[in-house]
């Protein structure tokens, strides 16, 4: 590379987005627009200008204002059954007024900020809304693709749909025909001319093919330019409820739809994510000027915004540019427009109305056992309307999860000489004809324990199972509650229900007992709370451990109150041989306690594993390192902790290893310790025995107090436990 070119100055940001990655993706988003708003708007029975006035808005208006940098927008298919129902009941005209109204109070949404609660829609129902509204299209694109004209509603088009294919024109049908097999058949097309839109070269390809055959087809009627189709909105002169329902209907799916079709444009790119609340605002404010001049109702479209993606843009100068090349090409080229079939179009839209029905979605649904609600929600908007669906499958997807949250699981079954009632699961009223039944299954006087793994415990609930006790104890039964779950009996009664969570169960069963009484008090708590649930859970486990144990490891840790080995190793009863002093230490000589548990481990228990655990902030290791006088026997146990120091300052490999993670001196020490102990171990004769005849591994660990985090020590070094491969093993 020349020096001219190493100093030569960059070039300034428009020339390296704008020129290069924007203009471009501007063009193929534009190529993709025009026929899929010339199609829309036929479809909404709107004037055909409708749709170029919305897509030259949504461009231009949202593509500047909204919060997503990438999203394109314009008149969509989502909303092509609502505008057709809009303009059948109260005339093109209100329906302007109507798409300015749904635009305020998409903005008044978005200065409330409330954007994100829009999301909080089933997806199984937007996804068979879409699927509804599809099928719609579909029905009635049909008969204009037979060259006839659609019916107000799905059931009149299903059933003149045998009387329109006997009077079919056979021309029209052709076109049609041949848009969608180029639809269909685009993707199998060579990558080179797949670069050319696919809804562009059908439409082409159907409206040369018109030009050419002996009779004539219906075509797109424009009068006159698009100027001259700018009209300003009528207001209603009754019915306001009706037009308030509508303006509503618009503005909640419109709403819906651009966020949702923001969040999967994120999801492909790397740049900035969206703005809810402003997306909201763009949106409205291009739906308010869109209605004023006569055009469509605005909505962020997947297509339109995924092209954009996939074609390069990187600003959102790219959507404001597909605007204006709608614009230029709708007034400079309005009697190429007026050239193409309503057939074609009505192919295009048949194709995009059955590709609103994906397969994917039915799968998941019927993976997640949303099946129904997606059907009922997909049959409701086909043959009520948009919003009566809408509102049926949201009720019904409600219920369900409703069942799914409060649902119950009560048991009642013969344990031994005693009875075993387990309820688990959120325990209300609802739950009552399930508990009543199962309780009934106790014989009356028998002993019972109750496991309750209960979240959520309502004072029906909890009046039950009292009356149940009262009873049970009365006729000399003993009845057991053992409360695994974060909701108690002990509170029921005490103040309103509240759902616990599980971080609470955890803090309980892992937390100190800092918030009590220390001494003998808490200790009898502790014991007390054991009693009341984790015994339960452990019973049984210990049960099968109670003539013999064989422990998989042999773990030697420091007596530091803060170093739980079953918790840091996720281990439960039988799986530990623990033995603990002060340092971890091993003494080569004048200590029988670590040689007499080791010896007993390795023979008599046949451990498989020896492991080392030391930990950080250790104060036997700051004694030893700060040389500090310690009384009683602990200063000449400390003395075998001299090796570690001795290779602490002799710069042992593990120093190194521990000072590169950041580890201060105390714990670069501990570490040290560790790996000295680990030494030791591998001189014992027992050891090395068991290693020769049955692979015993011997091991280090250090606890990271801090972030509860542990570390494997070796000889020569320190590494990080990879996670994913303890949860494999």
């Amino acid at each position: 590379m020349s020096v001219e070119n190493d100093l030569a100055p960059p070039r300034p940001l428009w020339q390296q987005t704008l020129l290069r990655h924007d203009l471009p993706a501007s063009i193929v988003v534009f190529l993709v627009a025009l026929p899929l708003s010339l199609g829309i708007a036929v479809a909404s029975g709107a004037p055909v200008a409708a749709g170029l006035i919305a897509a030259v808005i949504g461009g231009v208006v949202a593509g500047t204002l909204g919060g997503s940098v990438l999203q394109v927008s314009g008149p969509a298919a989502g909303l092509t059954v609502v505008v057709a129902e809009s303009i059948a009941q109260f005339g093109w005209r209100i329906t302007c007024f109507i798409v300015v109204a749904a635009g305020v109070l998409q903005i008044l949404f978005g200065l409330s900020r409330i954007a994100r609660s829009a999301l909080a829609v089933a997806p199984v129902v937007v996804h068979a809304m879409l699927a509804g509204i599809g099928l719609t299209i579909a029905l009635q694109q049909i008969h204009v693709l037979l060259g006839g004209s659609s019916h107000s509603t799905a059931l009149r088009n299903l059933a003149e749909l045998p009387g329109q294919l006997v009077s079919l024109r056979g021309a029209d049908a052709l076109v049609g025909a041949v848009v969608i097999a180029v639809m269909l058949g685009w993707k199998y097309v060579p990558p080179k001319l797949r670069a050319a839109p696919g809804p562009l070269v059908a439409v082409v390809a159907g409206t040369v093919l018109s030009l050419v055959l002996p009779s004539g087809v219906e075509r797109i009627v424009l009068s006159g330019s698009l100027f001259d189709a700018l009209q300003l909105p009528e207001l209603p002169s009754g019915g306001w409820s009706a037009v308030a329902m509508m303006v509503l209907t618009i503005a909640l799916i419109a709403s819906v739809e651009s966020l949702l079709s923001a969040v999967a444009v994120d999801k492909m790119h790397t740049g900035p994510r969206t703005d809810f609340d402003r997306e909201l605002i763009g949106q409205g404010s291009a739906n308010v000027l869109s209605g004023l001049i006569g055009g469509l109702p605005v909505t962020g479209v997947i297509v339109r915004s995924a092209t954009n993606v996939a074609a390069g843009a990187r600003t959102r100068a790219s959507a404001v540019m597909h605007g204006c090349w709608i614009l230029l090409f709708s007034v400079a080229l309005v009697g190429l427009v007026e050239q193409i079939p309503k057939a074609a179009l009505a192919g295009l839209l048949i194709v995009i109305g059955i590709q609103l029905v994906k397969l994917a979605h039915i799968r998941l649904a019927r993976r997640t056992g949303d099946l129904l609600v997606y059907l009922v929600t997909v049959l409701g908007v086909v043959f009520l309307n948009l919003l009566e669906g809408v509102m049926i499958g949201l009720a019904l997807a409600f219920g369900l999860l409703l069942w799914r949250v409060v649902r119950v699981q009560v048991n009642a079954s013969p344990l031994g000489q005693k009875w075993l009632v387990s309820v688990d699961g959120s325990c209300t009223f609802l739950a009552l004809p399930r508990l009543s039944a199962e309780l009934a299954k106790v014989p009356a006087g028998a002993d019972v324990t109750v496991e309750m793994t209960v979240d959520f415990l309502d004072h029906a609930a909890f009046e039950a199972i009292e009356d149940w006790r009262r009873q049970q104890e009365s006729s000399g039964g003993r009845v057991e509650f053992v409360e695994i779950g974060s909701a108690r009996m002990a509170g029921a009664a005490a103040a309103p229900p509240a759902r616990g969570f599980g971080r609470q169960v955890w803090d309980e069963f892992l937390g100190p007992w800092r918030h009590q009484k220390s001494g003998s008090d808490a200790l009898t708590a502790g014991v007390a709370a054991f009693h009341r649930s984790h015994a339960h859970v452990v019973r049984p486990h210990l049960d099968e451990l109670r003539d013999r144990q064989d422990p998989d490891s042999f773990f030697l840790t420091c007596a530091d109150s803060r170093i739980v080995p079953n918790v840091i190793t996720s281990s439960g009863p039988g799986d530990l041989f623990t033995v603990r002093n002060v340092g971890n230490l091993v003494p080569s000589s004048g200590d029988d306690s670590v040689e007499a548990a080791l010896v007993f481990a390795l023979e008599q228990l046949a451990v498989r594993s020896v492991v080392v655990c030391g930990h950080s902030a250790c104060g036997a290791m700051k004694a030893v390192y700060t040389g500090a006088a310690a009384d009683g026997g602990l200063s000449s146990w400390l003395e075998h902790a001299a090796p570690s120091l001795e290779r602490f300052h002799a710069e042992h490999p593990v120093v190194r290893a521990a000072r590169a993670a950041g580890f201060d001196e105390i714990d670069q020490l501990s570490m040290v310790n560790v790996a000295v102990q680990l030494e030791t171990l591998h001189r014992h004769p027992a050891v090395r025995r068991a290693v020769a005849e049955r692979g015993l591994s011997v091991s280090g660990l250090f606890f990271d107090i801090a972030g509860a985090r542990v570390i494997e020590v070796t000889v020569d070094g320190v590494r990080t436990i990879d996670d994913e491969v303890a949860v494999t093993v």
